[in-house]
């Protein structure tokens, strides 16, 4: 050991250099483990600590018992002295000035809590538990209660953490570098749950960066304040074993998902207009879908986000709920009601690109880390975001523990990607020379089309329950097939295609429709392509597009009749089905985030009945296996009629093995048409179990009675029906 070193007054330092000193009080020293803390010297321990205001520091054990005087080497609040111990261990301090006394438990006389095993599997991108090792979480560790904090920035010079805890002071909680994995830790005792904090980062040229907000944390300031704050572990008493277990044990494609897609912030209000808690929207919205019929609850983002006409989809907090609704608890306390009653909950999720604010993953440990530095790949001209760098194992691991994250601790059923097609394609939205090839030439990401099967792959295996549905708006191949057969894995794509075509049709004049007749049939030429889930999303009811109800053509009570005729034609056409709020009962308005929906226009007939038909299409829809049990096969499907555009007539029987099939058929003019001859596949009474025309929906009340007769009339059996106008009606055997 060497001598120790002393001032020109004498006193000894026990090792440490005036320089060390002064690096620790200005907080630029890299490595304050090796100054601060309790070391083992050849006389026995000797400790350190900073201060911060403090004019005197006695030493004391965890019980309080007294093991030293420490010596004030700056004023500044820097002290050190021999203490009385027999083995490493925690100790605490009592700073006094003047009068004042306050206790300090020392940060740095605790070991670190990672292991080399995390370091291991973090480098290699194989951590799949990072969301227990990373960010914030409360711990009892060498007998003292406290947080532990953990993030990876490799590329700083220092990191600290700061908050409320320590005035915000980057020099008195600097963190410990893990060299093999680039993360820094620290624990931090006595640390309560519900204390803001950051990330303070001088970066590898030593400049210090914007304060950052935790990358893993589990719960967030409300916007506009922008910290992380330290939470307990999630504590939720689930209730829904049975509903996970249901899922788990069927093949979803052949069930009946019927899912109603909700913006949480705007859906209903307070009567002051300030938005609902999770609570409050549990008591609303989850009766509303039981009696609406729907199987599943859509969220837009509900990850925390700056930006409110973002709607969530520029998030900064990939693990915290927002806090618009209230704490984490609310969220999963909403999950497990609707699971006790037998909905499911999708999370709309976004691992395409991250906003640019200063707070978050952007340039974040002052290097491109999250993003490429190149902005021809790490910048994103739609939304002038960033993209991650899909190609860095530790991204990877960062996105992937994500969606595990949501489904084991939040018991999530399933996640809709949101603008997978932007990750696929390197020249998304950009001219020549503003992308870069991949290695082959091509446009083809393979780094993001690697990293999507990887997310696929792990969450069907960890959680196979779920489901994961891609917003994939081109004719990549197999997106909804097995990684293991060339797919990307998704469980489900949008059909952007049906949404596209069905609603150019509808907003044409009737009389012009004959013209475009292959709009609604061309869909079948690749309905079962891949797993579809039909569309009709807040995408199409924003940014001047108008609502459902307004893109249809006519006459208000044409548009009406229109909306109801699609919806029938949409919830009898093979797949499974999407439908945006407000649209269930034909809002008027384009749909905003900054208001809740009309509620008031349900006290209108027209109204009341549209939302009367969707809850009916529902339960038609679940109930009648042919309508759902063959969505994503060919063989459940069969054209009666497919060429009558001169009337823009369209009829298809759906099937199921062993189940009554279901004949749809829809007229899309205005002209009421009797004795319309359909085939039918066998004679006997059909009987007719939805009308879209019918008085109850808002319609004029005409139809057949209930009830058609099939014969076979030599060339085949037959049934000669009444066909409303601008209607849909499904016909089921009686026999």
């Amino acid at each position: 050991m060497k001598k120790p070193k002393k001032p020109a007054d004498g006193t000894s330092l026990r090792d440490i250099s005036a320089g060390d000193i002064a690096a620790i009080l200005a907080g630029t020293h890299s490595n304050p483990f090796a100054v601060l803390g309790v070391h083992k010297t050849d006389e026995g321990y000797v400790a350190r600590c900073f201060i911060l205001g403090a004019e005197a520091v006695t030493a004391t054990a965890l019980d309080g018992s007294v093991i030293g005087e420490l010596e004030c080497l700056d004023p500044a609040g820097f002290f050190s002295g021999d203490v009385k111990l027999a083995k490493q261990q925690p100790v605490r301090y009592r700073a006094r000035r003047g009068d004042v006394e306050w206790a300090v438990t020392d940060p740095y006389s605790f070991g670190p809590v990672l292991g080399p095993m995390d370091d291991y599997f973090a480098r290699q991108g194989t951590h799949l538990r990072l969301f227990d090792k990373m960010g914030a979480h409360p711990l009892k560790h060498e007998g003292v209660q406290g947080f532990h904090f953990a993030v990876w920035a490799p590329n700083a010079q220092r990191v600290s953490v700061v908050g409320d805890f320590n005035n915000w002071d980057g020099r008195r909680h600097v963190m410990r570098f893990r060299s093999d994995s680039g993360i820094w830790e620290i624990f931090a005792p006595d640390v309560p749950a519900g204390v803001a904090y950051k990330f303070e980062i001088r970066g590898h040229d030593g400049v210090v960066l914007p304060l950052k907000a935790d990358p893993f944390a589990r719960r967030s300031e409300l916007r506009p304040k922008t910290a992380s704050v330290t939470a307990n572990e999630l504590v939720q008493v689930w209730d829904d074993s049975a509903h996970r277990e249901h899922w788990a044990s069927v093949d979803q494609r052949r069930q009946p998902i019927s899912i109603y897609e909700v913006h949480a912030a705007s859906w209903q209000r307070r009567d002051d207009g300030s938005m609902l808690s999770w609570d409050e929207l549990a008591s609303r919205l989850i009766p509303y879908c039981v009696d609406m019929g729907f199987t599943h609850i859509e969220f837009l983002p509900i990850t925390e986000h700056p930006y409110d006409p973002s709607w969530g989809y520029q998030t900064t907090g990939l693990y915290a709920p927002t806090a618009r609704f209230g704490e984490p608890e609310g969220f999963a306390r909403f999950v497990n009601g609707c699971h006790k009653v037998g909905i499911g909950v999708i999370l709309d999720w976004v691992p395409a690109h991250f906003p640019t604010d200063e707070h978050g993953l952007r340039w974040f440990d002052g290097t491109a880390l999250y993003e490429h530095e190149d902005p021809r790949k790490g910048f994103h001209p739609d939304w002038n975001t960033a993209i991650y760098n899909f190609g860095r194992t530790e991204v990877l691991a960062y996105l992937l523990n994500n969606a595990l994250y949501w489904a084991e601790k939040y018991h999530l059923d399933g996640l809709r990607v949101d603008a997978v097609a932007s990750m696929l394609y390197l020249d998304y939205s950009r001219k020549h020379g503003e992308w870069i090839p991949n290695e082959y030439g091509g446009n083809e990401n393979l780094e993001a089309v690697r990293f999507l099967q990887s997310m696929n792959t792990r969450l069907y295996g960890a959680h196979p329950g779920v489901m994961t549905i891609a917003e994939e708006s081109t004719s990549w191949p197999k997106v909804s097939q097995p990684v293991h057969e060339g797919g990307l894995g998704f469980g489900f794509k949008w059909n952007m295609g049906f949404m596209h075509d069905t609603l150019s049709y509808l907003a044409r004049e009737p009389v012009y429709r004959k013209y475009h007749h292959n709009e609604l049939t061309f869909g079948l030429i690749y309905a079962f392509s891949e797993n579809f889930v039909l569309p009709l999303s807040h995408d199409e009811v924003v940014h001047g597009k108008g609502s459902l109800i307004a893109k249809m053509a006519g006459d208000d009570w044409q548009k009406f009749a229109n909306l109801r005729a699609y919806y029938a034609f949409m919830w009898g056409y093979p797949g499974k089905k999407l439908l945006f709020m407000g649209q269930e009962f034909a809002q008027w308005s384009e749909w905003s985030e900054e208001r809740a929906l009309d509620w008031n226009l349900l006290q209108y007939r027209m109204h009341e009945g549209m939302r009367r038909l969707v809850r009916d299409l529902n339960f038609t829809y679940r109930s009648k296996p042919a309508l759902h049990a063959r969505d994503c096969e060919g063989d459940g499907f069969e054209w009666l009629v497919v060429d009558d555009f001169e009337n823009s007539v369209f009829a298809w029987l759906r099937k199921a093995p062993g189940e009554k099939p279901v004949a749809v058929i829809t007229n899309f003019t205005p002209v009421y048409r009797e004795n319309y001859t359909l085939r039918l596949p066998a004679e006997g009474r059909w009987r007719e179990i939805l009308n879209t025309d019918a008085d109850i929906y808002g319609g004029s009340g005409k139809g057949n009675g209930g009830r058609v007769q099939a014969v076979n009339a030599g060339g085949g059996v037959q049934a000669v029906i009444t066909l409303p106008p601008l209607a849909t009606i499904m016909l089921e055997p009686e026999f």
